[in-house]
């Protein structure tokens, strides 16, 4: 207890200085929560993807579309097990800002392909029944106040109706969860054979495949065998591992993790000299009391304790609630109102994040702490 009395002293001393450095300890831990959940939103998906599914696409580009038969053909080729299809709708509900993913699928072969993707057996008889019926994951049924029953009305940026409209009305029959924490359930899907045939332009198109193999261990040769399949067709195709279509997805804007890493780096290494300076300043002012704990029987080790103790103090208070109010901030959800649906504090970087606290108080307190314990008593108290 004499220990936590004498740290608590000494961080009391300068109260002003103490405040500000806890600040920006603060500040810096902030920013290394939302940092992380930003490279989760955006990196995130890769981690959730399929080990055994194949994402086949346009060759020249995923915004060209690809003829639905090749469905058909792609289910032929060996090591394929199944096979089905997604189209990107571009549609907004009521507002610009109110953005979601919309997609038109084969509703069985939607949930047979996506697992991760919950929903009760009367609802999906209830989307397999209604032409105009679509599923919308949690996240957003809650966003807009979405229930089963529900007529939503969304207008498409990319596809008109055979009546030249832009709106499409859907009927919400199911509401889907995640089986994970990070399963996307933001997204919004619709029935195929009732978008096809209602737009008007586009017809027996499809965005682009997503294919599941029967062995993980060959889903590169499997890749193979589909581009190879419609070489030199009017539709070539770009078949590649599910993860990997959404790392090169992600990496549109850039190396996620590199940038992260590169910021970070540089807020904790000018953080650390903050820190630093603080524990070295207050162990110059203290030089004579420090002679004095020696003069009564203090060891060299225990001066050295107090000091890294101090500034473990310091950044594990700073940085524990940093960490804190950066988990209740997250926790309220996306702040882009949909572009980044898996926007949330991982786990494992909040455990990384309380290791960064202890070892900014130990790097920092390091050298203070072993000028302290270097000290000579009579050389201290020259100096009171």
């Amino acid at each position: 207890m004499k220990y936590l009395h004498l740290i608590g002293s000494n961080l009391r001393r300068k109260k002003v200085r103490t405040l500000l450095t806890l600040l920006s300890i603060l500040v810096a831990f902030l920013l290394f929560g939302f940092l992380s959940a930003i490279k989760q939103a955006l990196a995130g998906g890769v981690t959730l993807a399929g080990q055994n599914r194949l994402w086949v696409r346009h060759k020249v580009s995923i915004i060209q579309s690809l003829p639905e038969f090749y469905k058909a053909r792609i289910e032929r080729i060996p090591g394929v097990a199944s096979a089905t299809h997604q189209t990107w709708f571009g549609g907004l509900y009521q507002d610009p800002k109110n953005f979601f993913p919309q997609m038109p699928v084969v509703p069985e072969e939607f949930l047979d392909m996506y697992p991760e993707f919950l929903v009760s057996s009367e609802e999906k008889q209830a989307w397999i029944k209604t032409r105009t019926g679509a599923i919308v994951g949690r996240k957003t049924a809650d966003r807009f106040h979405w229930k089963v029953g529900d007529k939503v009305p969304i207008l498409s940026s990319i596809y008109a109706k055979t009546d030249g409209s832009r709106l499409w009305d859907f009927e919400i029959v199911g509401i889907y969860d995640g089986k994970e924490k990070n399963t996307d359930t933001t997204q919004l899907f619709f029935r195929y054979d009732y978008f096809d045939e209602a737009r008007l332009w586009g017809k027996g198109q499809v965005g682009w495949y997503i294919v599941r193999v029967k062995d993980p261990a060959e889903a590169a040769e499997v890749a193979k065998r589909v581009d190879a399949e419609f070489e030199n067709s009017a539709a070539e195709t770009k078949a590649e591992p599910e993860g990997a279509f959404l790392q090169g997805w992600a990496k549109q804007i850039g190396d996620i993790t590199l940038i992260t890493a590169t910021i970070l780096s540089a807020v904790f290494f000018t953080i650390l000299l903050v820190a630093g300076n603080t524990m070295a300043q207050s162990v110059r002012e203290r030089t004579g009391e420090l002679g004095v704990l020696k003069a009564m029987g203090f060891t060299n080790t225990q001066v050295l304790g107090l000091v890294l103790g101090e500034s473990c103090v310091l950044a594990v208070l700073g940085g524990g609630l940093g960490l804190g109010l950066a988990c209740l901030i997250i926790s309220r959800g996306d702040p882009t109102g949909g572009m980044l649906p898996l926007f949330f504090f991982p786990t494992l970087d909040v455990l990384v994040g309380a290791a960064l606290c202890l070892a900014l108080g130990l790097v920092a307190g390091i050298f203070p702490a072993l000028q302290a314990m270097r000290l000579r008593v009579a050389e201290a108290l020259r100096r009171m």
